[in-house]
């Protein structure tokens, strides 16, 4: 008898290799549609062969390990970052970004860059006036709407709906890689929790392509914009976005896409199985609701007073409060200076937009942004603060909706909140020194940081990423993305991982 072959063990190079094989199979079947439309697919042929033969032998020569904490952190973030990479592929073979005089180095980040805002939902591009989305073949168009949504429920959580070995402990991967604290388990076993949550992301997806053929889009295009709405992410097949139908019906599909896509998927799982919905029962998603009632009825008042039409300032007030306040990044403009393009607007407007691309949507969403539930926390934790300096005896819990948060929760999301803040500021910093101007390195910092896609200035839904930023600068954003669509800690951990490793080997007796 032959003896088994050994097997190296370790989680994240397991949970990797799967990965992998996901996203080449998705490469694979955008090759198929590029060739059944006529179009040489052989690029992304290779591409899914390349990413395909590392997936088999990691899958094959590894086996998981231990999950503790710091297994779980270097598990997800190391995947996001591999798949991201190997996801640059098909744009490097295609030569989807070479263009004039550019060198080898831009390319590669252009790639890199459209591959982390695919992946992590960001939703924006450096596709632009050089590089039309519309010069592209199907095959390239589908397979960025793909990337977006598998990234939208997560590459982590598909892989632990289909792996053995993690249905029992998988628990941690899901944490570190869904957004939000403490997310629901809905099913005794995670196997059940994470194919629950599939089934729920699919029926959406479903759902959204039925209501946008109604609308009167194309079937490719309908299943195209499917995809990158159950995943709130913003790509879009048409270079005006959703300009491009300048349809009320469409916009309205979207839109509703878009809030289901930004609540939390515990939510839509309970009142699938009470069926009846649950969701205003639930004191995150009444804020999130209001948040953009709020804001929409606001910035129709300001557009109206800045002299655009009632009907015309709340439709596009209405589209692009949700679109940025769910973290979606569609643009309705049909065109630069166009109504619907945000940047055009006065200061008011474009400051609660400012204020929406921080928020973001519900925690368990596929949404970025900080999340209603820690807005709504921070909050309390501010008011008690105040409260306990006039009253320094008193125990004041904080609060969120009819329940009291427990402390360490509390301080998890004021530490959140901080390094939140400090990413955005030192981002900024840099990106500006990288050669941006002010207001378009804070958009697009917050932008990315928060997965939200078009900012402000040059980096709005009309613009592209090429004309406001450096090859250099667009690296230290598509880094923020993948930051902040991991929560922040999975990836700067990771990243402080071998400084701790160097320092604790300086430290040792026998160094």
């Amino acid at each position: 008898m032959s003896r088994p072959r050994p097997r190296w063990t370790t989680t994240t190079g397991h949970v990797t290799g799967i990965a992998l094989l996901f996203v080449a199979a998705g490469m694979f079947a955008s090759a198929i549609i590029e060739a059944a439309s006529g179009t040489d697919g052989q690029a992304m042929i290779l591409a899914s062969v390349l990413t395909a033969l590392p997936g088999v032998t990691l899958w094959l020569w590894t086996r998981p390990g231990s999950l503790d904490r710091a297994t779980v952190f270097t598990a997800v973030a190391g995947t996001w970052l591999v798949v991201s990479a190997f996801g640059a592929l098909p744009y490097l073979l295609a030569g989807t970004f070479q263009r004039g005089e550019i060198g080898p180095l831009e390319v590669l980040a252009d790639a890199i860059f459209e591959s982390v805002s695919g992946f992590s939902c960001t939703g924006s591009t450096v596709f632009g006036s050089h590089n039309l989305i519309a010069d592209q073949g199907p095959g390239i168009l589908i397979y960025r709407q793909f990337t977006q949504w598998i990234g939208g429920m997560g590459i982590v959580l598909l892989v632990v709906t289909v792996l053995p070995a993690l249905r029992a402990s998988g628990l941690g991967l899901i944490g570190a890689e869904a957004p939000g604290e403490g997310g629901d388990r809905l099913a005794p076993r995670m196997a059940q929790t994470a194919r629950r949550f599939w089934y729920v992301y699919v029926g959406l997806t479903a759902l959204i392509t039925t209501a946008l053929l109604a609308a009167g889009m194309t079937p490719f295009d309908a299943v195209a914009h499917a995809f990158t709405t159950a995943s709130t992410g913003g790509f879009s097949t048409r270079d005006s976005s959703i300009g491009y139908w300048d349809s009320v019906a469409v916009e309205m599909v979207i839109m509703i896409g878009l809030l289901m896509g930004g609540a939390n998927f515990t939510l839509h799982s309970r009142s699938i199985s009470s069926r009846r919905p649950v969701h205003m029962k639930d004191a995150e998603f009444r804020s999130y609701i209001w948040l953009l009632t709020g804001a929409t009825l606001v910035v129709t008042v300001l557009l109206m007073d800045d002299g655009m039409g009632m009907t015309r300032a709340l439709r596009s007030a209405a589209f692009n409060v949700v679109t940025l306040g769910t973290s979606g990044g569609f643009g309705n403009a049909t065109g630069p200076g166009s109504n619907g393009d945000f940047v055009r607007w006065a200061a008011g407007p474009q400051l609660v937009l400012l204020l929406l691309l921080v928020s973001g949507g519900c925690t368990g969403s596929t949404s970025g942004g900080v999340k209603v539930m820690r807005l709504t926390v921070g909050i309390s934790h501010a008011r008690r603060t105040l409260r306990s300096i006039r009253h320094p005896r008193a125990v004041l819990p904080v609060r969120h909706g009819s329940g009291t948060l427990a402390e360490p929760l509390v301080e998890r999301i004021a530490g959140f909140m901080v390094v939140y803040g400090m990413l955005v500021v030192s981002g900024t910093l840099v990106v500006a020194a990288l050669g941006t101007d002010l207001v378009t390195a804070l958009g697009g910092v917050i932008g990315s940081l928060g997965n939200m896609g078009p900012a402000l200035n040059k980096a709005g839904p009309t613009a592209s990423f090429v004309d406001g930023f450096t090859a250099p600068a667009r690296t230290v954003l598509a880094l923020l993305m993948l930051i902040g669509r991991l929560e922040l800690f999975p990836m700067l951990l990771m990243l402080v991982t071998p400084y701790r490793a160097l320092q604790d080997g300086v430290r040792s007796p026998h160094s």
